[in-house]
């Protein structure tokens, strides 16, 4: 029999197999009938060979931001559909945070050159707590995200990161948040270790998610608060063993999302991964579907098809139900997207090229001080955790396996580097720059020497953005022309160039799996505990800068 057939009239496709539908929790045996692209008919047939295809929803990812990706939203939807997926919530604050409001819409003009199912947000947090704590190349107020509430192109409020401020009541903040409420749209949610009454407090301010939940005590505070969890497994935080178990205990309230994807992740999967895991640990085909599918759909009110009549033919067909499907069959999203108008104005390079003297500690350092006072005995050192955003914060000499960390801002002319110390990525040579910093995306470096980093964030100042790895014998490059964070290439070619400069950076010692989105993450001071923004050490737990801390004993 074949399981995908065209009608005679042309108009229409007859899809033939197993056929899954996860709202009423069933699978049964008969054909599809797409019609203009949404389910005309569904019709039973005789019991058909256990080989047959299934059919079902196409997968969704609950969070992304795509920019990650380090290409457009159309080519990211090009490389997703591989894997099944169909639609992507998509909170578009890194490029936000470089070009504002202009870097939303260069999103969504992006977006339109596809049939995958985009729902962009309004980022809340650019920058993603405050300018006394980072620089970054825009700020969207309360009053900004009043009028963009009002969009119809944007579907609800980006993930609200300031969570000290949601509990404080911070006047901007509450704002922000009522103004989507006000609008009837969704508010994310962000707040890594919240637990017992704040995490109530944080929900009641009417936030209805969180993808920072890293344990399974986090994500049951979360859902008892009335939360959705989001189990994030990404290209560097990995948080699906932690959480998998929330999968039986509370299917209606979990979602499936990456966060952060790399090119080559990308390549290889995608929410699918989530759904082999799932199934390899043995959770309930339908509470799986529920999280891949179903609960992003209605909490986002998404455009997509949950597989009843009349719906959008949202379909993808898979192999099997085992850990080894395949996606068979999937819609097809239009051409990867040409070049848009707005790459040329896309650049935001401020910074003037470094020496060596610039970055020499302590002299460098923006705050004076507690780093400057430490640096010759014990010193804080930012602790890098290979598959988690979280670092520790350790005090000590700065000896083997500890290497520099700069911070510089490239908005402001005439700005100094901040520099700091961070063990973990094991470099035994070289450095590695570039412009993707979470969340204000300033230069951020490390490496073993200054005159290496200098070399290799001179290189990124020349490109106006992307990634530069120095091995101490030359400079290789990905340029990412677009805002220092997307390249306008083919998801293939990006993907090679990244590994390839991950392939050195391993040569030379380190020892991540994600070095780069490991080294993006060390700048976002909302992620405890230590963390270097372009104005000092800021501790994410106290929330205080360091140098305004009790000094190193």
């Amino acid at each position: 029999m074949d399981w995908k057939v065209t009608l005679p009239d042309g108009e229409g496709i007859l899809c033939r197999g197993h056929i899954i539908d996860p709202v009423a929790r069933t699978v049964t045996d008969g054909e599809i009938c797409v019609r203009h692209g949404r389910i005309a008919a569904i019709s039973p047939l005789p019991a058909l060979p256990a080989d047959a295809p299934y059919w079902l929803p196409g997968f969704i990812d609950a969070h992304v931001h795509v920019e990650s990706s380090m290409m457009l939203p159309a080519e990211f939807a090009r490389a997703a559909m591989r894997h099944g997926t169909v639609g992507a919530v998509c909170d578009p604050h890194e490029i936000a945070n470089v070009l504002g409001i202009g870097g939303i819409d260069l999103m969504l003009q992006s977006a339109a050159q596809t049939s995958f199912h985009f729902l962009f947000g309004a980022p809340s947090c650019v920058p993603s707590c405050g300018s006394a704590i980072e620089t970054g190349g825009a700020v969207i107020s309360a009053a900004d995200i009043a009028r963009l509430m009002q969009r119809p192109d944007i579907g609800f409020l980006g993930e609200m990161m300031n969570y000290p401020g949601v509990l404080a009541a911070d006047p901007e903040v509450m704002a922000k948040i009522q103004a989507a409420l006000d609008a009837g749209k969704p508010v994310d949610g962000h707040a890594p270790g919240l637990v017992g009454d704040a995490r109530r407090r944080y929900a009641a301010a009417g936030i209805a998610t969180d993808h920072e939940c890293g344990s399974l005590q986090e994500g049951r505070d979360a859902i008892a608060a009335g939360q959705y969890v989001l189990i994030r497994q990404g290209s560097a935080a990995k948080d699906f063993a932690a959480l998998a178990p929330l999968i039986a205990e509370a299917p209606d309230r979990v979602m499936f999302c990456t966060d952060d994807s790399h090119p080559g992740d990308l390549l290889a999967d995608h929410i699918s991964r989530h759904v082999r895991l799932a199934l390899a640990e043995g959770y309930d085909v339908m509470d799986i579907l529920q999280a891949a599918t179903v609960n992003a759909v209605r909490h986002y009110r998404l455009p997509v098809g949950l597989m009843q009549v009349g719906d959008s033919a949202d379909i993808i067909c898979l192999s099997d139900l085992t850990p080894q499907f395949r996606v068979v069959a999937t819609s097809t999203p239009s051409a990867p997207s040409e070049h848009l108008p707005l790459y040329g104005e896309a650049v935001r390079m401020e910074a003037a090229p470094i020496t060596p003297q610039d970055i020499a500690s302590p002299v460098s350092l923006p705050l004076e001080g507690e780093v400057a006072r430490s640096a010759g005995g014990g010193a804080h050192i930012i602790v890098a955790t290979d598959g988690s955003l979280l670092t520790d914060h350790e005090v000590g000499p700065i000896g083997e396996g500890v290497q520099k960390l700069v911070v510089y801002n490239r908005y402001t002319p005439g700005a100094r580097p901040a520099v700091g110390y961070i063990r973990g990525f094991n470099l035994r040579c070289g450095a590695m720059a570039q412009t993707i910093a979470h969340d204000c995306h300033n230069i951020v470096a490390v490496g073993t020497s200054d005159a290496l980093i200098a070399d290799a964030v001179n290189r990124l100042i020349d490109l106006g953005g992307g990634i530069v790895v120095n091995d101490g014998t030359a400079l290789h490059s990905l340029p990412l022309p677009i805002g220092g964070l997307m390249s306008g290439l083919p998801c293939e070619q990006i993907a090679e160039a990244e590994a390839q400069l991950r392939r050195t950076v391993k040569a030379m010692g380190c020892t991540l799996h994600a070095p780069f989105i490991t080294l993006a993450f060390m700048a976002l001071p909302v992620i405890p505990r230590l963390k270097l923004t372009d104005r000092g050490l800021f501790n994410g737990d106290t929330f205080r800068f360091v140098d305004d801390e009790e000094p190193v004993e």
